[in-house]
């Protein structure tokens, strides 16, 4: 275990230099906190510790020549230009294809059809183009690129919003977009249909089987048996897990609507805010933006995703189908509203996260940093930079004690 950052930079460097010698890959090396008190109270984000870090070592790059630039398009309709590359081996990997990601980034890369790149493994994973090599033996190319007008799956409008860097393809019913959109909300994650991957959803929209997600709980065991590669226990066990997923929470069936911006936090936040699909549906702006963490790019997204026809009967189908519709309402008091916390230090009678949800169930608010907006820091035993924060900027600091004491929010307190 490494007492210092000296200690750690020289245990990555060593496994950096033993890196080719292990019998699997590895892109990096996983810094963490050891200390339970100081993990409690560094927390977490919505998607990870903030007591842990990965260091990444550089990425495992490769030169080539671009044969092509194609485009694919994904679940929102999004088109995203993709380099069809001379194959070349990185990492133990051959290399074929590498993300262009945008119009942006050709343009700031100066790529076109025929040049030689450099290509680097993001993380050791997902290819991207870095940089155009130039030289006498990589001469340039000469063949630019342009984003279509039409879409290249189903030949609908594509539009580019002003402000933003990505192109759409704004045909609802784009096979491309339903695709994406069917994995998606079967994925595990969401309504974790296990079985339903890319082959047999290929098959489902390809035969036009599946038109929408709602399609999906209208299968029958006739319909998958006629379908390549699936035999009678797999398509019994398919069906089951469509079954069993009209049995997940109400969050579930929020994120696997595809609404923009509204990933697997949000959808759960907005559940636990409205308690129902229909309070959803029928939320203003103003509404919408009391939830935690939606701001208003998040709450314009949902009312347009709700304004939009077709996608409210493709919520009555699922209503029909009998998805959760309703979930459990968080009922927040009122004590604290307006109020932001920041928690820092070990506390004695609860953990930080009951600290936490209390401040939230009595309608409180607790950051992760202290600021000027900050109204208190509740501090426990070895409290470090944020009570010094704190008392730098004037906040008022109070014990756990009298946390408890001032806003009487434990019960027999």
């Amino acid at each position: 275990m490494a007492k210092n950052f000296e200690a750690v930079h020289a245990f990555i460097s060593e496994w950096e230099g033993k890196r080719e010698s292990l019998p699997y890959e590895i892109d990096g090396i996983v810094v963490k906190v050891d200390r339970v008190s100081l993990q409690d109270e560094l927390g977490f984000t919505g998607k990870a510790p903030r007591w842990a870090i990965a260091y990444k070592y550089a990425a495992r790059a490769g030169v080539t020549q671009v044969e092509d630039i194609l485009v694919q398009v994904g679940r929102t309709g999004k088109l995203t230009p993709v380099a069809a590359l001379k194959p070349v081996p990185i990492g133990g990997t051959t290399v074929s294809r590498a993300t262009l990601h945008n119009m942006d980034e050709i343009e700031r890369l100066g790529v076109k059809i025929g040049d030689w790149v450099e290509v680097e493994r993001g993380g050791d994973v997902i290819p991207k183009v870095t940089r155009v090599v130039e030289d006498k033996e990589h001469p340039r190319g000469h063949k630019m690129f342009h984003m279509p007008e039409k879409c290249p799956v189903c030949g609908g409008k594509v539009v580019r919003t002003e402000g933003e860097a990505d192109h759409r393809c704004v045909n609802a019913n784009c096979p491309a977009k339903l695709r994406e959109t069917i994995l998606h909300f079967a994925s595990r994650h969401v309504m974790n249909i296990e079985g339903m991957g890319d082959a047999l959803v290929n098959q489902l929209t390809d035969r036009a089987m599946v038109n929408n997600v709602a399609d999906i709980y209208k299968l029958t065991k006739d319909d998958l048996l006629n379908l390549e590669r699936m035999g009678e226990k797999s398509a019994q066990n398919v069906l089951g897990e469509i079954e069993a997923s009209k049995k997940l929470p109400l969050e579930r069936v929020i994120f696997g609507l595809g609404i923009r911006f509204v990933g697997e936090r949000t959808a759960q936040f907005l559940a636990e805010h409205f308690g129902s699909m229909d309070a959803l549906m029928k939320s203003s702006e103003e509404e919408l933006l009391e939830v935690e963490e939606v701001g208003p790019r998040i709450a314009a997204s949902i009312l347009e995703f709700f304004r939009e026809p077709k996608n409210r009967e493709l919520i009555e189908q699922l209503r029909r189908a009998g998805l959760s519709f309703t979930g459990k309402k968080k009922e927040r008091g009122t004590r604290l509203v307006g109020k932001t916390f920041v928690l820092t230090g070990t506390l004695a009678h609860m953990t930080r996260d009951q600290a936490k949800k209390l401040i939230e169930d009595a309608g409180g608010r607790v950051a992760g940093s202290v600021s000027k907006k900050t109204d208190y820091v509740v501090a426990g035993s070895d409290a470090g930079s944020k009570l010094d924060k704190a008392k730098e900027l004037g906040v008022r600091v109070q014990s756990e004690d009298e946390f408890v004491a001032e806003f009487k929010l434990l019960k027999g307190k």
